[in-house]
C-alpha cells in the first residue's frame, strides 16, 4: 500500500547518517518550537561585511520564519463554507462525505479528531477547500495513519495544523495517495511519523511549516504515474527524520528534509531548510528540469543538497552554510578519505536529449560558508543499468527504455556504452563564493575539499567500464568545469580519484585546467 520511498540512494562509497544533534520536540496540540536561535534565515553572514566582487555569488533575500509566525486563517467562516465542529469526533470526514465536490470547509478553533480507526481519514472530493481558523488543529493522536487521502484532484488546504499522525515508513500524512493539483499553503504539518506530505503533479506547496516529522517533510514520489510540475516555495523545512531511519535501516537512503523521485519539472525556491537529520534536499533517480533558487540551506547534519542519477538543473543564488558537520566529521573519524560534500552531484548532469529549461547542470551565484567540504562531482564506475551495483534497482536511465538491452555485447558499443549509465557531465560551477573558517567548523583536515572523481571500475565482471575509464572521463572529458569563483580560507582540491589531492595552482594547471578566472585567498578564512 504505500508509495516507494527512495530505493536508489545507496552509493559507492556509502553515506552514513548520523544520530546526534536532534532537537527535542514534543508532539502536543498547538505546540510551537522556536527555531534554533543560531540559525537565522536572513541570508546574513560574516561574509557580508567584506567587499564582494561583482561577479561573485552573494546571499539571497530574507526567508520567512513560518514555523514561528504562520499566516492566520479566517476568524469567521467564509460565505457558503461548511463549518466543522471540533467537539464532534469525525465531523470533518462526515461532512466531507455529505457535501458535493467543490465545497469549502471551515474548521473552527480547537482540536479536531477523526474516528478511532487507524485507517480513518478525510477523503476529499474534487476541488474541495479546507480552511483552518486560528487555532484549528487536526490531531491524529498517534492513532490515525493518514489525515487526507484519496485520488481527488485540485484540493486546497490552508491555515491548518496537522499533527500526531503515524504514517508508515515511506508514506505520507497529507495527500497520502499523491493526487494531482493540490495546493497546500500556510499550514503546519508537524510531529507526524513518515512524511508530512506526499506529492502529485501540479502540486503547490507554499509558506508551510514542515517540521519534526519522523522521516521526511515531503516525499515527492508518485507510484501510479509521472510526477510533473511541482512547486515548493517559501516553506520552513526543519528537524525532519526525527526517527533516524538511516540508523534503523543502514544505507536505506530514505531520510531528510525533502526527497524527490522521478519528478519532471520542479521549482524549489525561497525555502528555509535547516536542522534536518541527514540531507536537506535530495533528488534521487531520474529527476529532471529542477530550479533550486534563493533557498537558505543550513545546519543540516548531512549534505545541504544531493542531486543523484538525475538530469538538467539550475542551482543558483542559495545561501548554504554549516551543513554536513555531523556526517562529514563521522566519515573523517572513521578514516574514510572520500570527499563527502555539502552539495553532492552523483551520476547527474546536463543532457540535451532530455527536454528541460536547461541542458546543463549549473551551480552559480551561491554563497557557501563554513560547510564540511563544498561540491563533489562523483560518478560510480560500477553503477549502470543492469549492474548489481545499481542501487536504483530496476530503474534505468531516461535514454534507455528496455533495461535488458544494457548487457553484453551491445553495452560495450555506442550508443549503449554511454546511454546505459547516468553520467556526471556538463556541470558548470561558476560565480560562487566559498568561505571556510576551519576553526568555526572545528576541523583540521578533510573538511576543506572540492572534488571531481570516480572509483576504479571493478564490478560486475562483464562491465565495459573497468579500470580508470570513468575516472578519466568525469575528470577530463565530460565538460565539467569550475570558473570565476571566489575562495576564502584554506581549500584543497581532489581530481580523478580520492588520492588525487591538489593545491589551487595544480587544480588550475594542466591537465585539469579548472577555475579559470577564479580568486583564491588562502589562510584560515576567519
Amino acid at each position: 500500500m504505500g508509495p516507494r520511498g527512495g530505493g536508489g540512494v545507496r552509493r559507492w562509497p556509502r553515506w552514513v547518517s548520523a544520530a546526534g544533534l536532534a532537537f527535542a520536540l514534543v508532539a502536543t496540540a498547538g505546540c510551537e518550537s522556536e527555531p534554533d536561535p543560531a540559525s537565522k534565515p536572513d541570508g546574513r553572514s560574516r561574509a557580508d561585511a567584506r567587499t564582494q566582487p561583482e561577479d561573485a555569488g552573494g546571499a539571497p533575500g530574507t526567508v520567512a520564519r513560518v514555523c514561528e509566525k504562520p499566516k492566520p486563517g479566517p476568524a469567521k467562516a467564509p460565505s457558503g463554507a461548511v463549518t466543522v465542529d471540533p467537539s464532534v469526533p469525525g465531523d470533518l470526514s462526515a461532512k466531507t462525505n455529505a457535501n458535493p465536490a467543490g465545497t469549502t470547509f471551515w474548521l473552527r478553533p480547537g482540536r479536531h479528531r477523526l474516528a478511532d480507526d487507524r485507517y480513518a481519514q478525510v477523503e476529499p472530493k474534487k476541488g474541495n477547500t479546507y480552511l483552518g481558523a486560528p487555532g484549528a488543529v487536526l490531531d491524529g493522536r498517534r492513532i490515525n495513519q493518514y489525515a487526507f487521502g484519496g485520488g481527488a484532484p485540485d484540493v486546497t488546504l490552508r491555515h491548518l495544523t496537522v499533527q500526531g499522525f503515524v504514517a508508515p515508513h515511506d508514506e505520507g500524512v497529507v495527500n497520502h495517495d499523491s493526487a494531482d493539483g493540490w495546493v497546500i499553503e500556510h499550514s503546519r504539518i508537524q510531529f507526524n511519523s513518515g512524511a508530512a506530505l506526499m506529492a502529485g503533479s501540479g502540486q503547490r506547496v507554499r509558506y508551510n511549516c514542515l517540521r519534526g516529522n519522523g522521516q521526511y517533510g515531503m516525499n515527492a514520489y508518485k507510484g501510479s504515474g509521472p510526477l510533473r510540475d511541482l512547486v515548493l516555495e517559501g516553506n520552513e523545512i526543519t528537524n525532519n527524520n526525527r526517527h533516524d531511519w538511516e540508523t534503523k535501516r543502514p544505507g536505506c537512503g530514505c531520510t531528510g528534509g525533502v526527497k524527490f523521485w522521478a519528478v519532471d519539472g520542479a521549482d524549489v525556491r525561497g525555502n528555509w531548510v535547516h536542522g534536518n537529520r541527514g540531507t536537506g534536499l535530495w533528488a534521487d533517480t531520474n529527476n529532471n528540469d529542477f530550479l533550486i533558487e534563493g533557498n537558505v540551506l543550513e545546519d543540516n547534519q548531512g549534505a545541504a543538497l544531493m542531486y543523484e542519477t538525475s538530469y538538467n538543473a539550475v542551482i543558483r543564488d542559495n545561501t548554504i552554510r554549516r551543513n554536513n558537520w555531523v556526517e562529514g566529521r563521522r566519515s573523517a573519524e572513521r578514516g574514510d578519505t572520500f570527499p563527502f560534500a555539502t552539495v553532492y552531484i552523483s551520476e547527474s548532469g546536463g543532457e540535451p536529449r532530455v527536454k528541460a529549461r536547461t541542458n546543463e547542470l549549473e551551480i552559480s551565484g551561491n554563497l557557501f560558508e563554513d560547510n564540511w567540504n563544498a561540491i563533489t562531482l562523483w560518478e560510480n564506475a560500477d553503477r549502470f543499468c543492469n549492474s548489481p551495483a545499481n542501487t536504483s534497482s530496476a530503474d534505468c536511465t531516461l535514454l534507455v527504455e528496455d533495461i535488458d538491452r544494457c548487457a553484453r555485447p551491445g553495452i560495450a558499443k555506442a550508443p549503449l556504452y554511454t546511454d546505459c549509465r547516468w553520467r556526471t557531465q556538463r556541470v558548470d560551477v561558476h560565480h560562487n563564493r566559498f568561505l571556510l573558517d576551519r576553526s568555526a567548523v572545528d576541523c583540521t583536515s578533510m573538511c576543506d575539499r572540492m572534488a571531481v572523481l570516480a572509483n576504479y571500475g571493478t564490478y560486475p565482471e562483464w562491465s565495459p567500464y573497468m579500470g580508470e575509464k570513468v575516472a578519466d572521463a568525469v575528470t577530463l572529458k565530460q565538460h565539467n568545469r569550475w570558473r570565476n569563483n571566489v575562495y576564502e580560507g584554506s581549500w584543497t582540491f581532489v581530481a580523478h580519484d580520492p588520492s588525487g589531492e591538489l593545491g589551487f595552482r595544480e587544480w588550475q594547471g594542466a591537465p585539469y585546467r579548472q577555475d579559470a578566472g577564479s580568486t583564491y585567498r588562502g589562510g584560515d578564512g576567519g
